[in-house]
């Protein structure tokens, strides 16, 4: 069943994300433990999709989160302000002077070269948004008063307490009965679940968020893990074997979830600076292929996927089919990777120049 995606006219906001904003930490080309100086940007998941949507495509994006009130909130408020994204539904917490009531999320990430794989170091513990409850937000103001045509969450912020899961269900509950396409990236991280209850847990929450998800998005270890499905084959993301398994996968999936969207990045990693990269999108019935790029050359990787899902995105908002929203997820994803931060710096041009498979010989 083709999506039904609310009109522009209709709606404030071409998407809404729901997820925490960190301060990112960058050593450069030292590593973390052995840096002087951090090069510093915002980043999220769930954020880094609105941004990319804003800043590339030029779409309306905003976010709903939380920080406390402190310079390094304020910090974040201004990393915010370059990306475009609007900052309506930040809830300011109070800060007590030493954050143990509620601090901002901090995230040192390096990005690795050759043999030496990126690798990174979170410090969000009882952050603001950690302490977000379903009713700080007018769920139906967003959704009906001022109306936004999707709505992007997923795993990671569900994973930050006990809290954001009722959160999460809040808002995919309302922008459901509000017509509003829900697009969730399950995006296990272990280290978040692990003094949450596991993959036991995890599984747990995703499954009664999963019935109220239009696009689904995750790889194989998420949908073993975050949901519990058996993934056959997948041990090799640039394999034939490892497409025929996510499509043996999905059809089983889709047994018990009616998604109306499922996609992956399907990534080989050959070292951390030369990855094989592709896609793959089940949409109405089928299965659409992004082009394999068998030698992607890494700068930093870290956002890859969240700008292959808000190119993905971008696709189906302006209309276009799932053969053209695959390929623009993935452009843009592989774009995203040739430049420092969680953000992508690309622009639609570069993205469509991608698309047509057209080289790196200089522009001028």
């Amino acid at each position: 069943m083709p999506l039904k995606i609310r009109e522009k006219k209709d709606c404030r906001w071409d998407l809404v994300s729901l997820g925490e904003v960190m301060v990112r930490f960058d050593p450069g080309d030292r590593r973390i433990a052995t840096a002087r100086t951090f090069e510093v940007c915002e980043g999220g998941g769930e954020y880094n999709v609105a941004r990319g949507l804003k800043r590339c495509f030029g779409l309306d994006t905003a976010i709903v989160t939380a920080f406390a009130d402190d310079p390094v909130g304020k910090l974040l408020q201004d990393l915010l302000y370059q990306g475009g994204v609007d900052q309506t539904y930040v809830k300011w917490l109070p800060h007590d002077g030493v954050g143990r009531l509620a601090r901002n999320g901090l995230n040192f990430t390096e990005r690795g070269f050759g043999v030496r794989a990126a690798s990174g170091s979170y410090d969000r513990g009882h952050t603001a948004v950690s302490h977000l409850k379903p009713d700080d937000f007018d769920w139906d103001e967003i959704f009906d008063k001022y109306g936004a045509r999707w709505l992007h969450t997923g795993g990671i912020f569900c994973a930050l307490s006990d809290s954001t899961p009722e959160v999460a269900l809040a808002a995919v509950q309302a922008a459901r009965k509000h017509g509003t396409i829900v697009s969730y990236d399950l995006n296990y991280r272990a280290s978040l679940w692990k003094s949450l209850g596991g993959k036991k847990q995890a599984q747990e929450v995703n499954r009664k968020i999963a019935p109220f998800v239009d696009v689904m998005l995750g790889n194989e270890e998420d949908f073993s893990a975050a949901l519990g499905f058996d993934v056959p084959g997948m041990d090799e993301h640039h394999s034939h074997f490892a497409v025929e398994g996510f499509q043996q996968m999905i059809k089983t999936v889709l047994k018990t979830y009616p998604f109306q969207v499922v996609a992956t990045t399907l990534r080989k990693a050959k070292t951390a600076t030369q990855n094989a990269w592709g896609a793959i999108c089940y949409y109405d019935g089928r299965f659409f292929e992004a082009k394999n790029r068998e030698n992607l050359e890494i700068f930093d990787r870290v956002g890859g996927g969240d700008s292959f899902a808000s190119g993905l995105i971008y696709g189906f908002l302006a209309g276009k089919d799932a053969q053209f929203a695959v390929d623009c997820g993935a452009a843009h994803g592989a774009l995203a990777m040739t430049t420092p931060g969680d953000t992508s710096m690309a622009t639609l041009d570069d993205v469509l120049q991608v698309m047509k498979g057209v080289g790196a010989r200089i522009a001028r």
